[in-house]
């Protein structure tokens, strides 16, 4: 199992970043997907989730309205839409399988920065 987070990257407050994860190992289209983040000091946080055929989306509260998560089932590919970017969004972003089995496998996170 192999889990690439790609796309983050430094942004100034309110600018927009897009995340992608690609999936390899398993059968991507079957399971759900989730977007977790772990800032400077602090636990790693569920973000957002979505049902292995994108028709359940759930986000956490702190950014509703402001990032959008998606799938291409194709690519074996999540995407994470970041909009009106804050500082207490600074955090390493990684994708995770909702799959119990699947439960220990992380990839290496990509980085998000928001400062000016």
């Amino acid at each position: 199992v192999q889990l690439v987070e790609s796309g983050g990257g430094l942004v100034q407050p309110g600018g927009s970043l897009r995340l992608s994860c690609t999936a390899s190992g398993f059968t991507f289209s079957s399971y759900g997907m989730s977007w977790y983040r772990q800032g400077p000091g602090k636990e790693r946080e569920l973000v957002a989730t979505i049902s292995n055929v994108g028709g359940v989306i759930n986000y956490a509260d702190s950014v509703k309205g402001r990032f959008t998560i998606s799938r291409d089932n194709a690519k074996n590919t999540v995407y994470l839409q970041m909009n009106s970017l804050k500082p207490e969004d600074t955090a390493v972003y990684f994708c995770h399988p909702t799959a119990w089995y699947l439960r220990d496998y992380w990839g290496q996170g990509t980085q998000v920065t928001v400062s000016s």
